[in-house]
């Protein structure tokens, strides 16, 4: 009798988990595995009435840490010289951006990489846990200046923007719009942000 009892609460308890509250545990499953990487959109191109590009698009790459899954900061920066070519001044930069960060901070180590030196840090990657190179768009103006008091800029977003963008879904912009027609139009240029499910490693 005991022994039928203990069998039906055993089978009771693996109907509740696999039937009853299956979505609830693959959901939680799905959130320990994988992570919602923002995908920032590709901000509009502005042409004048002839069909000539006033302002473009450029893919920008640049070099990044999280200083928390990095066993030893100051030993991967200077292996990263030789790699990347990386200067005294851009540790400076990294240091003074880290201490005004959150905590696991995606934080730039060099920016604008060539073409050479993304390659070269691909083949040494492996080397390097926790550090990642990625590609962003940034606002080219053909005409430089000319025409900057009409089409206006975009600038490198602050500390409050940083915080704004993360309530909103949006941190995946690397910059935002300042003045003129980028202000004016911001809504239309900028587009939708998109989120990337990709599976945690470790």
């Amino acid at each position: 009798m005991g022994i039928l009892l203990l069998t039906g609460v055993l089978i009771a308890n693996l109907y509740n988990v696999q039937i009853v509250r299956f979505d609830d545990y693959q959901t939680r499953s799905n959130e320990n595995r994988i992570k919602l990487v923002p995908i920032p959109p590709s901000r509009g191109i502005i042409y004048d009435r002839n069909g000539t590009p006033l302002a473009l698009n450029r893919t920008i790459y640049q070099l990044e840490m999280m200083p928390e899954k990095v066993d030893n900061v100051q030993q991967t920066l200077d292996a990263l010289r030789d790699v990347v070519d990386l200067t005294d001044d851009d540790i400076a930069g990294f240091k003074k951006e880290r201490a005004r960060s959150h905590r696991f901070t995606s934080i730039p180590v060099k920016v604008n990489l060539s073409e050479v030196q993304v390659a070269r840090f691909a083949v040494n990657q492996y080397r390097f846990p926790g550090v990642e190179v990625k590609g962003y768009k940034r606002r080219y103006y053909p005409y430089n200046s000319a025409l900057t008091h009409v089409i206006g800029y975009v600038s490198k977003i602050n500390d409050k923007d940083v915080d704004r963008l993360d309530k909103e879904g949006k941190l995946g912009q690397l910059r935002l719009d300042a003045r003129h027609w980028e202000a004016g139009y911001r809504a239309l240029l900028r587009g939708r942000s998109a989120r990337s499910d990709r599976l945690r490693r470790g």
